[in-house]
């Protein structure tokens, strides 16, 4: 294999999702509002956008969280069915997801820049959305 054909594998590898911990914010937010079970927070991240969600790397980062006391958990016998466990977020956990919102805001900003420049180097003259305004 080449150089090339390695570095191509390489960068398909860390774009096939997001980063390695970039759920975590999403799972402290979600139970900012409201003590879930697992199978909520999973449907709660699709809804954020997530579209392969691993369930037991959902389950093992929930268990870190704890581990760490960012999260505490309690089995919920009341409802029909089996019991659940139940998450809710503890003070440090809200202190870590703030520190979370900061850092994502600092990627958001690089990544408008990016984004920015990337846009002025493929239509340097302006965009066809540019172009029909200007016919309007």
């Amino acid at each position: 294999m080449t150089k090339k054909q390695e570095a191509k594998n390489a960068a398909e590898k860390t774009m096939s999702g997001a980063p390695k911990n970039f759920m975590i914010p999403f799972l402290l937010l979600s139970l900012r509002g409201w003590n879930l079970h697992g199978y909520k927070l999973i449907q709660q991240l699709m809804s954020f956008g997530f579209t392969s969600v691993d369930q037991g790397n959902v389950y093992r980062t929930l268990r870190q969280l704890e581990k760490d006391d960012l999260i505490a958990s309690e089995w919920d016998t009341t409802a029909d069915g089996p019991a659940r466990r139940i998450y809710s977020l503890t003070k440090a956990g809200e202190q870590y997801l703030e520190l979370w919102a900061g850092s994502l805001e600092q990627y958001q900003t690089m990544l408008n820049s990016f984004f920015s420049l990337y846009t002025d180097m493929l239509f340097p003259f302006g965009t066809k959305k540019d172009e029909s305004k200007s016919h309007e």
